[in-house]
């Protein structure tokens, strides 16, 4: 996951701040199976970010946004991993998007290439959370919709130092990392299309 300037970025942005977060484990994940060339940097500064004030925006750039705001940039695509609180997205989460998408013409995810995947402790595997987040990002961003990272029972995937080792599960995860290249590559001469158009 260490970053190198020839390579193809995806920053992978987590939903949980708990230290032992499956969710930022399944990121760590996604940057061991990504495929060669590819980097998966993980944003550690969500926890910073403050909630979301429309008086605090105007005052001002906020470094723990605009930290984010950068890594966004800079990345060719975002891959954000989710857990499930009361049946729906994390605060932490949809905070952090409402901040960067403001002001609507500067917002960096926007049509940036976009996946999401998720691991909860119960058996519906964030679904529900997904679909809010995938709802909150479409308005301005492709978001990838196969395969589907649905982890289930987490604490029955995950070794005592965080490693997934269920097979089936880490095939997935190799598949939306790959998935999420393919298409964002795909992707490009559209971008490129619509630019020469604009100008």
């Amino acid at each position: 996951m260490n970053e190198s300037n020839d390579s193809f970025r995806i920053l992978g942005i987590s939903g949980s701040l708990r230290r032992g977060s499956f969710n930022t484990a399944l990121l760590r994940t996604a940057g061991e199976l990504a495929p060669e060339g590819v980097d998966v940097i993980l944003f550690d500064g969500l926890r910073d970010i403050p909630p979301y004030d429309e008086d605090l925006r105007q005052e001002g750039p906020q470094p723990a946004v605009e930290k984010l705001r950068d890594a966004i940039r800079r990345a060719d695509a975002v891959l954000f991993a989710t857990p499930e609180y009361n049946h729906g997205l994390p605060g932490v989460l949809k905070n952090a998007i409402d901040w960067v998408s403001r002001p609507i013409g500067e917002n960096p995810l926007q049509n940036k290439p976009t996946a999401i995947m998720g691991a909860s402790g119960g058996v519906m595997g964030t679904v529900r959370a997904q679909q809010q987040l995938r709802e909150v990002l479409q308005g301005f961003t492709p978001v990838l919709h196969t395969p589907e990272v649905l982890v289930s029972s987490a604490a029955g995937r995950f070794d005592d130092q965080g490693a997934l080792t269920d097979g089936p599960t880490r095939e997935f995860v190799q598949t939306l990392v790959s998935g999420l290249v393919d298409w964002a590559e795909q992707l490009k001469p559209r971008e490129a299309d619509e630019a020469a158009a604009a100008g």
